[in-house]
């Protein structure tokens, strides 16, 4: 439920009751991943998306329920050849979803709503809920913070809250959501239970070095994707909030030396559009040994060898080289900037889910890649 954190945030600060249905696991060629959520408050106003269409109309009947009853409930949607109108999955995929009361007074709602704040605040945290076990601990709920900090808890073990808030830790590290399987005293002993993990982290950053008119395209294109977007250029008649106006920031600098001074992690991209060697060598020096998810340069297949050659003269070895999308982008036969930062967006995509890039027509592939997902974690199992 973390995605529509924002609009759910404004309810419980208006003081409104609501229903929230969760995605908590899926399989086969599912729409939407664990985590996905839809929102239904008192007076049936829905936010979100559990399927992109398929069953929104139940689950928001299922949600509409939760409200009144108070119940939570997990239910499960699949696909039916049998009956033209019944409720499923025209994907053929399979989706379990909690529906869960947020409710005043309701055992859950105080971490929830701590949990929905930091989120919509652009905070990491990290919501721990119980999805399938004993009836009297569904919809139970903890939050926990980066520093390890937390609040909420299960009532049922004390081992039990200390394990999930440790596991629950792992998970906002990684920025993973997910589920697990635990025992109800904390570890193999008890009846089993399985826990989402959804965990809330500030959007990626891209990084789009060089002003130029391409640039402008990929900011659009970044934002559009919930990229946190800095473009960075040595040039301040370029460099402007007039050329640039949907970026977050806007940096005067040399493209290596900001490089060398603001925070990256694995899920950074950095795009260099500058094409000039007094820049892209030293940045790129720099760029290929940091530990981020994606370097691409622009450039004609001739800038790319030069560029290539520079690189290795300051040193950059061919294990670092390989990193390099240059030139940059997937084969779309983009002419426009517009055009030529789809083909951007369109690679660095490929690189983060795991897609090959190719046409999916005729292609035996899946068409849903998430090369971050894992299985349920299994705490205290054997290997």
């Amino acid at each position: 439920m973390l995605d529509i954190a924002e609009e759910l945030n404004r309810w419980v600060e208006q003081g409104r009751d609501f229903a929230v249905a969760t995605v908590v696991a899926v399989g086969g060629s599912a729409p939407r991943q664990p985590g996905a959520a839809l929102a239904v408050d008192g007076d049936g106003t829905a936010i979100g998306s559990v399927s992109g269409g398929c069953v929104e109309g139940a689950v928001y009947e299922l949600c509409r329920q939760a409200l009144d009853d108070g119940e939570t409930v997990l239910e499960r949607f699949g696909y039916s050849d049998e009956d033209a109108f019944a409720v499923g999955l025209t994907c053929g995929g399979i989706i379990d979803v909690l529906v869960t009361p947020v409710r005043a007074g309701d055992p859950g709602r105080p971490a929830t709503a701590t949990a929905l704040a930091a989120a919509a605040r652009g905070e990491a945290a990290a919501l721990a809920r119980i999805v399938s076990g004993p009836p009297e601990l569904l919809g139970r709920a903890l939050v926990v913070r980066p520093d390890g900090s937390h609040d909420g808890g299960f009532g049922a073990h004390p081992e039990l809250d200390r394990t999930v808030v440790g596991e629950t830790a792992a998970f906002l590290d990684a920025g993973r959501t997910g589920t697990l399987e635990i025992g109800e005293q904390g570890s193999r002993c008890g009846a089993p239970l399985t826990v989402l993990v959804e965990s809330s982290v500030p959007p990626p950053r891209m990084i789009v070095f060089g002003a130029i008119d391409f640039a402008s395209a990929l900011v659009r294109v970044g934002k559009f994707l919930n990229y946190h977007v800095t473009v960075c250029d040595a040039r301040p008649v370029f460099a402007t909030r007039a050329r640039f106006p949907e970026a977050d920031e806007i940096v005067v600098e040399w493209p290596h030396r900001y490089l060398e001074r603001t925070p990256v992690d694995g899920r950074t991209v950095l795009c260099v559009l500058t094409h000039d060697a007094k820049f892209d060598v030293p940045l790129l020096q720099l760029a290929l040994r940091l530990p981020v998810a994606y370097v691409g340069a622009m450039g004609s297949r001739r800038t790319h060898l030069d560029r290539n050659e520079r690189l290795r003269e300051v040193g950059v070895t061919e294990l670092e080289l390989a990193r390099l999308r240059s030139p940059i982008g997937l084969d779309l036969g983009a002419r426009t900037p517009e055009e030529t930062a789809l083909s951007i967006a369109s690679e660095i995509v490929a690189e983060r889910r795991g897609g090959s890039g190719v046409s999916l027509t005729g292609a035996h592939t899946p068409i849903h890649h998430d090369p971050t997902a894992a299985p349920a974690r299994r705490i205290g199992s054997v290997a």
